[in-house]
């Protein structure tokens, strides 16, 4: 296999190679898996045998109806079927999204789900990227986020809860005050795929609050809970009308026989697939404490089933991917095509303890040798120069504007805490000059979340600015690494205590979901700025961010051990609850 490690991830369009793929170049045994999430407890082996046994009768014959499995789901969840929508995975659900209901422009924290900026980007839509900063632990500063999307103009927001890859999780309360702030937008989507590995909330899922309003969608996934990604099957939850509209462009058989079978068999297996659950939180722990005793790894606070660490100064991420392959059969995802990240940083799938021991044994030999006198990977400088989805991510780059100039990195930096930040370059081959951009509306000094332009008070004011022609900044061959800029980090937010409480009954039929809190009156928010004219698609305005400015934010100030504090039991996940 060592031969053949750089031209596999060369070769492939996705992040990582498939499973498939690694185990036809070894010896038909793929390698211990912390790449892909997938819970390692479910489905339990006697699901497994049940599903082989039946195998030939599975592949033979059609499925039912994607109405039939969906109404079997809706069943379990306690959920209305004209809510949902199944898909063959959440991608197929994320595309659709895009071609139905996302107009012209997208907005979204990064590092992501690549789905989130590539698949609109493909579609020429303009994808506005808010650069979570690694100074603050990647944390979604939900205030700012609304901010710059009122800058930016933006009609669809997207928030990934926890988010892939870092784990970042936000409570419910201000997940629900966010999607009030933004009624006025064409569509806001909480991605909660991870969701049911989260112990910080008791019920964190805002699936009831979405169908009660009329521009919100929350995805779900089946797969990453159910270890089960080869099935492709997720989920959607909305108001009828917008589930209906999604549900109404999907193949009658868009869903397999595997997915049906497994649905099917969801209510006979309800104990050990929360047990499964259970355990993964506590191997999440567990991981979390063994990762943070290397020497120089920092690993960030998640509430997914994976953790993401930063390396050792020094460290590459390509050479210690391929080296962890090669040496110790161990894969992990190096995460330098992830817009707002760089080989700096892995995502590591939670897995049971001794496979964790033998990873962090590997890593101790990569890293420091086995003397732990020095890094054993080369710097960054002189590492293999290739990193997974490299051509994908030099396609977004041009795409979306983005040249490797200097001072881009320090631009992300200094995005979000309004430090002087350079002009984006045109797009090749497009030369119109682009309106300015205003400068972002304060929130009002209580805090929270800037009430949406329908229902400011007063007409609004359009600045009335001539567009001012952008200048592409001077290219670089080869581009000199910056300095960090010294800069104002914006405070992440802080889980508030959670009563550890376990609820009666998950899958009790919802009550009455009662009217959201008002925003609160003494804050007084002022109506949120709008861009001077529409932004072509494809081309950032001046003061965005384009791809290139947001890929490789480097600030090296320490974040807090993984895990949540206080955090003494495990509570139920949200959604799937206890089948019965």
């Amino acid at each position: 296999m060592a031969d053949n490690v750089t031209s596999l991830f060369r070769s492939t369009a996705a992040h990582s190679p498939s499973m498939a793929a690694l185990a036809r170049e070894s010896d038909g045994a793929g390698p211990v898996d912390f790449c892909i999430p997938c819970n390692p407890y479910f489905p339990t082996p006697a699901m497994f045998e049940d599903m082989a046994t039946r195998l030939r009768e599975i592949i033979t014959y059609y499925p039912s109806s994607a109405d039939t499995i969906t109404a079997e789901l809706c069943s379990l969840l306690r959920l209305p079927p004209q809510c949902v929508a199944m898909g063959n995975g959440s991608t197929e659900l994320i595309t659709w999204i895009d071609h139905l209901l996302v107009r012209e422009s997208l907005a979204v924290p990064v590092p992501t789900f690549g789905r989130w900026t590539d698949q609109p980007m493909e579609t020429g839509k303009r994808v506005d990227m808010f650069p979570l900063q690694e100074s603050s632990g990647f944390a979604l500063d939900l205030a700012q986020y609304a901010e710059f999307i009122r800058a930016r103009g933006t009609k669809v927001a997207v928030i990934c809860n926890p988010n892939n890859p870092d784990g970042g999780f936000l409570h419910k309360h201000a997940v629900v005050q966010f999607m009030d702030a933004m009624a006025d937008l064409d569509l806001v989507v909480i991605d909660e795929s991870f969701l049911e590995f989260a112990d910080a909330e008791v019920e964190p899922s805002v699936v009831q609050e979405a169908m009660l309003r009329p521009n919100v969608i929350v995805l779900r996934s089946l797969g990453k809970n159910f270890g089960l990604h080869g099935i492709r099957f997720g989920y959607l939850v909305a108001n009828p009308a917008l589930a209906g509209r999604v549900r109404s462009m999907l193949p009658k058989w868009n869903l397999n026989s595997f997915a049906e079978h497994v649905v099917f068999m969801l209510k006979e297996h309800g104990t050990e697939y929360q047990q499964s659950l259970h355990q993964v939180r506590r191997d999440r722990m567990d991981m979390s404490g063994q990762l943070s005793s290397l020497p120089g790894l920092t690993v960030y606070p998640s509430q997914g089933n994976f953790l993401f660490v930063r390396l050792p100064v020094g460290a590459e991420g390509t050479v210690v991917r391929d080296r962890m392959l090669t040496e110790h059969r161990l894969l992990v995802r190096e995460c330098g095509n992830k817009i707002g990240s760089s080989s700096r940083f892995l995502r590591l799938v939670v897995r049971p303890q001794v496979d964790v021991r033998r990873l962090v044994s590997g890593l101790e030999q990569v890293l420091y040798g086995t003397s732990r006198r020095g890094a054993a990977v080369p710097e960054q400088a002189t590492g293999t120069g290739y990193s997974s989805g490299t051509a994908a991510i030099d396609r977004l780059v041009s795409e979306t504007n983005g040249a490797g100039t200097q001072g881009l990195a320090a631009q992300a930096i200094g995005a979000g805490t309004g430090a002087p930040c350079l002009p984006a370059a045109p797009a090749a081959g497009i030369g119109m000059p682009l309106p300015a951009a205003p400068s972002p509306v304060p929130v009002g000094a209580g805090g929270g979340m800037p009430m949406p332009a329908a229902a400011s008070s007063g007409p609004q004011q359009m600045p009335q600015q001539a567009p001012q022609p952008l200048q592409s900044p001077p290219m670089q061959s080869p581009p000199v690494p910056q300095q960090p800029v010294p800069q104002q980090v914006p405070q992440p937010m802080i889980p508030q205590q959670v009563p550890q409480q376990m609820p009666q009954h998950p899958l009790a039929a919802p009550a009455q979901v009662p009217a959201p809190a008002p925003m609160p009156a003494a804050a007084s928010y002022p109506s949120p700025q709008m861009p001077a004219g529409p932004t072509p698609p494809g081309v950032p305005a001046r003061g965005g961010l384009t791809a290139a400015q947001v890929r490789g934010t480097d600030g090296l100030s320490q974040a807090p051990a993984a895990g949540w504090s206080g955090a003494q039991s495990w509570p139920e996940a949200a959604g799937m609850g206890q089948l019965s």
